[in-house]
């Protein structure tokens, strides 16, 4: 199993995977919609797909070969941890068939210990990502047990700082540590996505920019109302 696990990793290095989710409610909130999305990106050259939902992942699993981190989101009223947050959660994302298990990794309160999370996963013959927010929390969930830690929930805690972009000084952190790491949240073009190599990611994960409609049509639409608004400069006779 650990070289078969080696290889899986082996075809993610220096490579994109495409986060394939959809906000409930939207138009593309549904298993069959996700997996048509998921078979897209893969004949775009996406090496692996990031699916949330069990629903979901079964039905990527279905259309898909490459790598699949799966995960599920669930809101509880006693932690904020939402990625993953429980043993049979990680039993719910490997039964529909992740390669991988994403879970919260940060250091908030969480259902479970996240070193038995990881051990969970590994029991399985499955690797795990831990999601995190700072250099210490990397640490912390790669000393757990945690086979990969990635920086999406970098500026979505309380006690990490708001960002824009992708968590490049967060990387720079990991890369100093010499810590494994791969980049996930707010990567929005190539360049972005090509900075995020050069400083060390493993491999990248993409999601809104290719995969949200919505979200890409917004940025267009803000940008031309921004421009139609400006003055218009007038044009010298020549």
């Amino acid at each position: 199993m650990q070289a078969k696990q080696g290889d899986l990793l082996a075809t993610l290095d220096g490579t994109l995977v495409v986060s394939c989710q959809a906000e409930s409610g939207l138009p593309l909130d549904a298993a069959d919609h996700i997996a048509a999305m998921a078979r897209s990106v893969v004949l775009g050259g996406a090496t692996g797909v990031r699916i949330e939902g069990a629903a979901n992942i079964d039905a990527v699993r279905a259309a898909v070969e490459v790598p699949l981190i799966g995960l599920i989101k669930v809101r509880r009223d006693d932690t904020e941890v939402y990625i993953t947050p429980t043993l049979d959660d990680v039993a719910a994302v490997i039964e529909a068939g992740a390669d991988i298990v994403a879970i919260d990794a940060t250091s908030r309160p969480r259902p479970a210990a996240s070193k038995a999370m990881f051990a969970s996963i590994a029991a399985r013959g499955r690797l795990s990502m831990g999601d995190v927010a700072t250099l210490d929390e990397g640490k912390r969930a790669l000393d757990a047990g945690a086979d990969l830690i990635s920086t999406t929930m970098a500026g979505y805690t309380d006690y990490s700082s708001d960002q824009r972009g992708p968590a490049f000084a967060l990387m720079e952190e990991f890369a100093r540590a010499g810590l494994p790491f791969v980049a996930e949240g707010r990567i929005w073009t190539p360049d972005e996505a090509v900075r995020c190599f050069e400083l060390g990611a493993r491999f990248i994960v993409v999601g809104g920019a290719i995969t949200r409609p919505d979200a890409i049509t917004r940025r267009f639409a803000d940008e031309v109302a921004a421009r139609s608004a400006r003055p218009q400069l007038k044009r010298n006779p020549t």
